[in-house]
């Protein structure tokens, strides 16, 4: 299978699953064990080994062989091994501590994330959204003396109490 098809139906088998932060490497240049690095996150040990299964299943389906599949005992970081594409789901605590896109991340592929091109657009992207109504406030009566100009007695007394510390703060030291 080309390369470009399987990362397309890796990322989809996140989509799925609703995986977040999903990012692809390209690091033929780093390994010749395989030419893609997927990483991707799941916010529970449930929701990782959804993400594992699905990403396992959408490779299965597409005609390449069964992928293997490491860590999904606890949940928080699971490997599967897509022979050309190895894919990291990894709780974000995880993810955060060992930064593998500091590792793997000199070349980002860019691809888009979402439906395919040939797919419709979700209905509420269909949908014209009416422009957010806009908030008047009303002006109380010490903003309307400030906004004119005129002092009020309020804005001077805090200054003076905060002086009146200060000096006594330091008469005691």
């Amino acid at each position: 299978m080309d390369i470009r098809k399987l990362q397309r139906v890796i990322v989809d088998g996140l989509e799925d699953v609703k995986a977040q932060n999903i990012v692809v490497f390209n690091t033929e240049h780093l390994s010749p064990l395989f030419e893609r690095v997927i990483v991707a996150s799941g916010t529970s040990n449930r929701q990782t080994r959804s993400l594992a299964a699905s990403v396992r299943d959408a490779v299965k389906s597409a005609g390449a062989p069964s992928p293997r599949t490491e860590g999904e005992d606890n949940g928080e970081w699971i490997i599967v091994d897509c022979g050309a594409a190895v894919v990291h789901v990894m709780q974000p605590a995880i993810r955060e501590y060992y930064h593998l896109e500091e590792l793997w991340g000199d070349k980002p592929v860019r691809m888009k994330i979402g439906p395919p091109a040939g797919s419709p657009a979700p209905r509420s992207a269909k949908r014209k959204i009416a422009p957010a109504r806009q908030v008047v406030r009303t002006v109380g009566a010490k903003s309307a003396a400030q906004a004119a100009g005129r002092k009020t007695g309020r804005a001077a007394a805090p200054a003076a109490g905060a002086r009146a510390v200060a000096k006594k703060q330091g008469a005691r030291r």
